[in-house]
């Protein structure tokens, strides 16, 4: 992505980006559905909680039909499957960010 020209910041963990500076300015958010302490879905819904209205592309290496409907329900922008192909990512992103960005990261 940033071969691509995106500013990118990488975290740890969830509860690492919703503490980050970096969360007000963000556009669009690329998340595991399952992480350690906090899943994609609770990841969404605490950012929504806080008021912020980044778009969601999340990527699991254990796809399910239902946890992808309740992810796109959620609001996600994209549901892939690992392993899959840059392109497609790139693709999701465009989607994501056609709406813009505002300073807020919404």
């Amino acid at each position: 992505l940033r071969s691509r020209g995106y500013a990118v910041h990488a975290f740890a963990s969830a509860e690492d980006f919703l503490r980050s500076p970096h969360l007000a300015e963000t556009c669009c958010v690329i998340a595991d559905m399952q992480m350690s302490a906090m899943s994609g879905l609770d990841l969404l819904a605490a950012m929504r909680d806080k008021g912020h209205n980044a778009p969601f592309i999340f990527i699991t290496a254990f796809p399910d039909e239902k946890i992808r409907a309740k992810a796109m329900k959620a609001g996600a922008t994209c549901f892939l499957a690992k392993p899959f192909p840059a392109p497609s990512l790139i693709r999701c992103l465009e989607t994501a960010l056609e709406s813009g960005c505002d300073e807020a990261g919404t």
